[in-house]
């Protein structure tokens, strides 16, 4: 199996955990004397039987992204890393550019007056260059995640 498709895997195993978790709450609780729809007790076996299965994806997982490297020599989780604070630098200048798009509040001349105290083509010029960087970035780990063997 390539590292891509255990990325899909454990993604739908996930999605099958949070079904299994709404699943037993609905039913562990019902009337006296009326059954509950699915066995709760069964339910929280296959839950145990999914979780297991999650940790051994998971496990093979990070030790796929601590053993192979994107081709520019980083490993694929110092590149995971790169991205997350890329996208978080990137989060953080949307914010300040967006804080700065505020409607005029002023009905006259002699209120008070809002100024802009950043340069906002700057900072919209490095979010634009962030996100390619996180583009490119995106592309050689997918690109990566499909060559590598678990």
């Amino acid at each position: 199996m390539k590292l891509a498709q255990a990325l899909l895997l454990r993604a739908d195993v996930q999605k099958k955990i949070a079904s299994l978790r709404e699943r037993i709450a609905r039913n562990v609780m019902v009337q006296d004397g009326d059954t509950p729809h699915e066995d709760p007790a069964a339910l929280l076996l296959e839950a145990g039987a999914t979780l297991e299965e999650l940790q051994k994806l998971v496990v093979a997982i990070n030790t796929a992204n601590l053993s192979h490297t994107l081709p520019d020599g980083r490993s694929l989780t110092e590149a995971m890393a790169a991205r997350d604070a890329l996208v978080q630098r990137h989060a953080l200048y949307q914010s300040a550019i967006d804080a700065t798009q505020r409607e005029p509040d002023r009905y006259s001349a002699r209120e008070i007056k809002w100024t802009t105290a950043i340069d906002i083509a700057s900072i919209q010029k490095q979010s634009e260059d962030l996100a390619r960087q996180i583009r490119e970035l995106n592309g050689l780990i997918q690109e990566t995640n499909w060559k590598v063997d678990l």
